[in-house]
């Protein structure tokens, strides 16, 4: 498949250094690959995650409440945006930052025309603050996103290399699946994403979701060549 537009998120443990806080060299490396993305004509917006920052409402945040819990992840994950636009700066690429929460001192408030407009104009835009809204998970807002920007495919660089039948971290016996529609994941109750995320995906027949690991963040541009990484999901 020939992308032109691609929606692609990454976790924000894979720009950690051993998932936590910022491992510089790492950025700097997805960065490079985000600059050839865009030598390739691809164009990318991009979703990270926040969890190398917070990690919602578990661990010693167990117990805070969940509105305030959910706002400091959106902010972890604008701060990811900000460091990786920094990266591509200095590559040479020009990128913006979009935000769901309103700071207009920091970056630019997320609105369709303007995201869909800087695309068209830089090639790469990054999207954060999730949907600016508790109780909504990165999940959602990359598939909302994907949807609304008119995405030929969602790609989820995971610490994964992909869809298994079972948790492979757990279950020694969980096979990887290579191709699998949306209803049939839904059926299944497969964990990649979000029920609602998954939802929207298939009500609104998104092309393709592509979930594989981001352990070699050159899988990006296997992907884009056509290598069969991870697992296809589709209508």
């Amino acid at each position: 498949m020939r992308y032109r537009r691609i929606m692609l998120k990454l976790s924000g443990e894979a720009l950690g250094e051993q998932g936590w806080l910022f491992d510089h060299a790492k950025i700097r490396e997805v960065a490079g690959i985000l600059c050839e993305v865009r030598k390739r004509g691809v164009q990318a917006g991009v979703v990270i995650g926040g969890g190398n920052l917070w990690r919602g409402r578990h661990g010693a945040s167990e117990g805070m409440d969940a509105v305030t819990a959910d706002q400091m992840g959106m902010l972890g994950t604008v701060m990811n945006c900000l460091v990786m636009r920094d990266a591509l700066a200095q590559c040479g690429q020009k990128s913006e930052v979009f935000s769901a929460l309103s700071m207009p001192d920091v970056c630019t408030t997320y609105r369709f025309d303007l995201a869909d407009a800087a695309l068209e104009r830089d090639g790469l835009a990054f999207l954060g603050g999730g949907l600016g809204r508790p109780f909504f998970t990165t999940d959602t807002a990359v598939t909302l996103r994907a949807l609304e920007l008119k995405a030929d495919a969602l790609l989820l660089a995971k610490n994964v290399d992909g869809v298994y039948t079972a948790d492979p971290r757990t279950d020694k016996g969980a096979k990887l699946i290579r191709d699998i529609t949306y209803g049939e994941a839904i059926q299944r109750e497969l964990k990649v994403m979000d029920l609602a995320a998954f939802q929207m995906c298939a009500e609104q027949s998104l092309p393709q979701v592509r979930v594989f690991g981001l352990s070699d963040p050159r899988n990006i541009l296997r992907v884009l060549e056509g290598e069969d990484l991870g697992t296809t999901l589709h209508p």
